[in-house]
């Protein structure tokens, strides 16, 4: 959940500052940027964050269909919709990479929205798994639990603190990374996120079939 938090920061980087200004992971970022672009704030975009919620929307959808009525944790399901994230983020990075240079105004908005899809099945299959605290998409609610920790002590939970932490610092790192990629390839941070999520599917399944025949 902590490698998938990291791609999160490098597909959101990607997204912001390569393609139009549009979150594609922190649909917040989005709600915000649209409502401040309906009164002609900052010449902000709207098709973009608005098609980018959609597809965050559809995706979310999907995988809480395809999950609804499943015992929380690692399942062939969440496999499958991890997956398909992974492809559709890599697809994104290795067409950017090919159009580099002919990026137009429409393409951003295909590829935002298509990446929304993808970062809405990712958040829906993170919740599934059901790991305190950490959602991958957005850290609002891991820093304030963190906050709270550090006023109250940390004779319980120091595991957990370690664990939110771990988050917020990570998806810090992966946004500085995705700017840093940026400057050299527009779909380097995304082929590099897509490889993160394919590798997180693969040991994620590895791991829940040892732990099935250990039983």
């Amino acid at each position: 959940m902590l490698a998938l938090t990291f791609s999160t920061g490098l597909v959101d980087a990607i997204g912001y500052l390569g393609l139009d200004r549009v979150f594609t992971g922190n649909m917040t970022g989005n709600v915000v940027v649209l409502g401040m672009a309906i009164t002609g704030g900052g010449h902000l975009p709207v098709i973009g964050p608005l098609l980018a919620l959609l597809g965050f929307i559809a995706g979310a959808a999907l995988a809480g269909w395809g999950l609804r009525g499943t015992a929380p944790g690692w399942l062939p399901r969440t496999t499958a919709f991890l997956t398909l994230a992974a492809l559709l983020v890599l697809t994104a990075g290795v067409a950017l990479v090919c159009i580099d240079g002919y990026v137009t105004a429409p393409t951003k908005i295909f590829f935002t929205t298509i990446l929304g899809s993808a970062m809405g099945l990712q958040a829906v299959s993170a919740r599934h798994i059901a790991v305190r605290d950490v959602t991958t998409v957005v850290v609002t609610s891991t820093i304030t639990a963190f906050a709270a920790i550090l006023i109250r002590g940390t004779r319980r939970g120091g595991s957990l603190m370690d664990r939110r932490l771990a988050a917020v610092v990570l998806i810090l790192v992966g946004a500085a990374i995705g700017a840093a990629l940026l400057q050299w390839q527009l779909g380097a941070g995304l082929i590099l996120a897509g490889t993160i999520l394919a590798v997180v599917a693969t040991v994620g399944a590895w791991h829940a079939g040892a732990s099935t025949s250990a039983y």
